[in-house]
């Protein structure tokens, strides 16, 4: 996973609210395992609207996307958070998120914001011009117009986008401990470990 430290750039105004999975990524994308692809199909209903802002040149690459109230809510698919990442989002502002997609932004290095309708409408506003940055460091949201919002966001949360560490990462940050356990058991409980060798 990528280091999460700020992003920078153009923002999508979608603004829309109660946004579902479905809407993110239809089911009929879902029979992949691979998370690349997922882009072409990203919001594919909101697309086949003329005019939509996801096929305007002018937010093309943009990587943050502003959304509405409820982002995320619906099914818990993982390749909703594929389909952001191929779409080229690495950030998306709300006023909320639906928890199983928020969990699921964080473990694929997607960094949601929430900051209240008010702030949201600002920046729905900027973006229609001028880019956006998010300092995750200093957790803010600023603008060129000296627009600078504040958002909090997990501790936790926050040193895993920062170190671009998910789940495989943190558990190979204890590879000493780990292999240190597994010998220690080997001594201790040699039996055991003889087993293991015999089924590899």
């Amino acid at each position: 996973m990528k280091p999460v430290a700020s992003v920078e750039g153009r923002a999508i105004p979608f603004g829309a609210k109660n946004v579902d999975t479905d809407v993110i990524i239809p089911a009929r994308w879902l029979k992949t395992i691979s998370r690349e692809g997922l882009g072409e199909g990203a919001f594919e209903t909101v697309r086949a609207q003329d005019g939509n802002v996801f096929d305007d040149p002018e937010f093309a690459g943009a990587p943050i996307l502003i959304a509405g109230d409820n982002f995320g809510c619906g099914s818990s698919r993982e390749h909703a958070a594929w389909a952001l990442l191929d779409l080229g989002i690495t950030a998306v502002i709300a006023p909320s998120f639906s928890d199983i997609f928020s969990g699921n932004a964080f473990k694929n290095g997607i960094l949601t914001v929430e900051l209240p309708q008010e702030q949201i409408d600002r920046l729905m506003e900027v973006a229609q011009t001028d880019a956006i940055t998010i300092d995750l460091d200093n957790q803010t949201v600023t603008t060129q117009f000296q627009d600078r919002f504040t958002f909090d966001i997990d501790p936790f949360r926050k040193q895993c986008l920062l170190q671009g560490l998910d789940e495989v990462g943190l558990t190979l940050e204890r590879d000493t401990a780990i292999t240190d356990y597994e010998k220690t058991h080997a001594r201790q409980l040699p039996w055991l470990a003889k087993g293991t060798e015999k089924a590899a």
